[in-house]
């Protein structure tokens, strides 16, 4: 609903297309995140200060705030977004996802010079002295000239074929990869993002490690996923102070699971 209502939906999917929402809670995720920052920063004020404070954190605000560049361009110019993109730029061309024979890869021309290297490396160098596509500000213009032709070469080959012909090239690239082959991504295990650990019900478990690492703390994960009322009766008696005739009364009520 948030990022329906605060522009998110508006500007997520392909042109032509209705309205998306992103694939995970991406408003819950960054409100989490400044509400984890400002608690830090309250933390260390009242350190200086002997005080703390209240602190008010909404989904909406943080929505608003992401909207970053997006809301930045619309408040300068005092005109409209120009809408969904796709996974293209708004203002640099090329800069988006373009198909291969089995998938799809992102490529990111991101200046004239990079340009000049996706031209040659894409066997076509002569792309890079039309006219119509000198300038950044041209190729903007000419887009839907441009990108289909970009498209009809990438679609020959591979993904795989083509991460090879971009290796080394100097211009951003990558292939656009499924959940599975991201958590089997070498960058991925080398970062050590994936752990196992072992729960008592299930036996071992593959998670998600935290994903900063200290110089000086060795942070992870303290316990596998708690079981369905795994620490009811343990939160009851010592944060509640309940005894456990109440408890197990209540249990009985079916008031506790």
């Amino acid at each position: 609903m948030v990022e329906a209502e605060f522009g998110l939906m508006h500007i997520t999917g392909e042109a032509d297309r209705p309205p998306v929402k992103v694939g995970v809670a991406v408003t819950d995720l960054t409100t989490g995140l400044y509400a984890c920052n400002s608690i830090m920063a309250a933390i260390i004020q009242r350190g200086i200060t002997g005080r703390g404070q209240h602190l008010d954190v909404a989904l909406s605000d943080c929505q608003v705030v992401t909207l970053a560049n997006i809301a930045s361009s619309v408040l300068i110019s005092g005109e409209p977004d120009k809408g969904r993109q796709g996974t293209a730029h708004p203002s640099i061309v090329p800069y988006e996802a373009f198909p291969t024979a089995d998938g799809d890869i992102l490529l990111g021309g991101g200046n004239d010079r990079l340009y000049g290297v996706l031209c040659q490396r894409i066997g076509e160098p002569q792309w890079a002295e039309d006219e119509r596509f000198l300038t950044n500000e041209l190729r903007v213009k000419n887009r839907k000239i441009l990108i289909p032709m970009i498209a009809g070469i990438t679609k020959t080959k591979t993904t795989q074929e083509w991460l090879d012909i971009l290796e080394n090239c100097g211009m951003p690239y990558a292939p656009i990869n499924d959940i599975q082959q991201t958590l089997e991504h070498e960058h991925v295990l080398a970062r050590d993002m994936i752990k196992t650990v072992h729960h008592p019900t299930v036996g071992p478990i593959r998670l998600i490690n935290t994903p900063v690492k200290y110089s000086e703390s060795t942070p992870g994960i303290r316990s596998p996923p708690p079981t369905l009322g795994q620490h009811t009766d343990e939160v009851l008696t010592s944060v509640l102070g309940m005894e456990e005739e109440e408890i197990r009364a209540l249990k009985g009520e079916g008031v506790l699971g």
